[in-house]
């Protein structure tokens, strides 16, 4: 099972397809929890994050320091890491729980992690993906709205989100190691609301 870790501060428009999102996860028991880290958003982000039974964590903190307290009070052995405003495929649920079934039989939860395809629309096409490709083997680095999904024994072995960083999800993937991150079937598109 996962929980959701999602990073908000002030992204009420942003959250609410996110979240839609993350709805078959639930009602195939894969998703957990979802945890909010919001960072005293001023708009209708809590009180939606709250309606949808998520639970709200509020640190007037810094992004790194609001991830690493979501991911450690998170109750799974599997933490998805997601932007508000990315929205990942509805084949998503399907293709997670195969990397975390996988993974779990083969003994590489902590040397393993996964994220999704960037997508530009919700339907993926050939040269969307070819560029996806090319871009990975010429040693690009995922980005923030690929998502992350990682064990927690991984996820600590290498220090979590660090504080200390200007950019604490880029740092953390690049501490990952590009060998150690499968790139998933399904992709996710983010969706742009001027948030800031």
């Amino acid at each position: 099972m996962l929980s959701v870790v999602i990073a908000t501060q002030d992204s009420e428009q942003a959250l609410l397809p996110t979240l839609a999102a993350l709805v078959p996860g639930a009602t195939a028991t894969l998703v957990r929890e979802v945890i909010i880290a919001d960072g005293g958003s001023r708009d209708a982000t809590t009180e939606i994050a709250e309606g949808a039974g998520c639970d709200v964590l509020t640190l007037a903190a810094p992004l790194a320091q609001r991830l690493k307290a979501a991911a450690a009070k998170a109750r799974s052995g599997w933490l998805m890491f997601l932007p508000p405003g990315s929205v990942p495929d509805p084949t998503w649920v399907g293709d997670v729980a195969r990397f975390t079934e996988e993974t779990e039989l083969r003994r590489l939860g902590a040397s393993r992690a996964a994220v999704f395809r960037p997508s530009s629309s919700a339907e993926p096409s050939m040269a969307g993906e070819a560029l996806s490709l090319l871009r990975r083997a010429l040693g690009g680095k995922p980005r923030r709205e690929q998502g992350l999904i990682i064990h927690r024994q991984f996820y600590d072995s290498v220090g979590g989100h660090r504080p200390d960083v200007s950019d604490p999800e880029a740092d953390l993937i690049s501490r990952l190691g590009r060998r150690n991150i499968v790139l998933l079937r399904s992709g996710a598109m983010m969706l742009s609301f001027g948030d800031p």
